[in-house]
């Protein structure tokens, strides 16, 4: 397909996939820190809508320069402030009738009523804390409303000035994230879904909330094969990147957040030292890339109708699978989960 359609069919829905219970999808969302959007693109004094985790939210930047996110709803009554909602110091005010909101879901003022209900000068109980790292607005999801259990881990090349900019490709993903996740430790699928000549022989780490690999594989260039390299980490189940050496340095941030439990919003930034990326190597450093997102392409073909086998058969080959789930599973607060 085209470049144009390419991109649609990217973000398109899906037409006839299974429902949610028929796929085993009605699985609790997993907790840690989440990408919203970049930090560029959320002005002091500006007021946004957004949807994750099945929840409507509204985030805001108060002249001081903070980040704040609520569900969306005004407790008054029931207006959605991501759309007119206004900034007024550090508040958020409801467009429908005023009612002023400090970032913890406490109304301190109704501009018209020399009195506010008692049952809203109390915060509210879902907490949605934010930090900004990497260039991006991270935004802690727990069910219970549970405060942040670590801090969201910083990138050091995301504001290297000798780094790029970032390269931004999106997508729209109807399957979960614990399926998603599970392909980083697959390694069979990499000679079937991605045509690798080999199997990949990762070496994995796991740690309380970490979990990280490493592969050296060779690499093909006109120039013959160089040695390359491919090393991954995750922080909890929401924060992740990506490093490739080898013919040309690349860095991953991948931006992976649920919408629904059965859609993910997906968006992969990639930076590339300036070097490369506009000298001599420029050609091969958009190549790297251009591949990377089409293997993407292919795992989301996967993706888009995959059903979650609670019980399912691995074999010698698979990689740990099992490992995976157990480690994955800490992330889950309900306990049927």
């Amino acid at each position: 397909m085209g470049k144009e359609e390419l991109l649609e069919w990217r973000k398109a829905d899906v037409k006839g996939r299974a429902p949610v219970a028929d796929r085993n999808l009605d699985m609790p969302f997993a907790y840690g820190w989440y990408p919203a959007m970049l930090s560029a693109d959320l002005a002091v004094g500006e007021v946004k809508p957004l949807r994750y985790f099945s929840t409507d939210l509204v985030i805001w930047r108060g002249e001081d320069g903070e980040v704040r996110m609520l569900d969306a709803y005004c407790r008054h009554l029931g207006a959605h402030m991501g759309y007119g909602g206004r900034v007024e110091g550090n508040n958020l005010e409801c467009p429908f009738h005023a009612w002023s909101y400090n970032g913890e879901g406490v109304v301190e003022s109704i501009p018209y009523s020399k009195s506010i209900p008692p049952q809203v000068k109390r915060p509210c109980e879902i907490q949605w804390p934010t930090s900004e790292a990497n260039r991006w607005i991270w935004f802690w999801y727990h069910p219970a409303g549970t405060p942040p259990e670590w801090e969201v881990e910083v990138v050091p090349e995301t504001t290297d000035p000798e780094w790029t900019d970032f390269d931004i490709y999106e997508w729209n993903v109807f399957g979960s994230l614990q399926n998603m996740a599970e392909n980083g430790v697959d390694a069979a699928h990499f000679k079937y879904i991605h045509g690798a000549a080999t199997m990949p022989d990762y070496e994995f780490e796991w740690g309380d909330i970490w979990r990280s690999a490493s592969l050296k594989m060779k690499m093909g260039t006109p120039r013959g094969e160089v040695d390359g390299g491919i090393a991954f980490k995750n922080i909890g189940p929401g924060q992740s990147w990506t490093r490739f050496t080898g013919i040309s340095e690349t860095l991953l941030i991948a931006c992976i957040t649920p919408i629904e439990k059965d859609h993910v919003h997906a968006r992969f930034c990639f930076a590339q030292p300036k070097k490369q990326a506009e000298g001599p190597m420029a050609g091969i450093s958009k190549a790297i890339i251009k591949d990377i997102c089409k293997q993407f392409d292919q795992d989301k073909v996967v993706w888009d109708r995959q059903k979650y086998l609670p019980d399912a058969l691995v074999c010698a080959g698979d990689g740990p699978i099992a490992k995976f789930r157990k480690h994955y599973a800490q992330f889950y607060v309900e306990s049927d989960a």
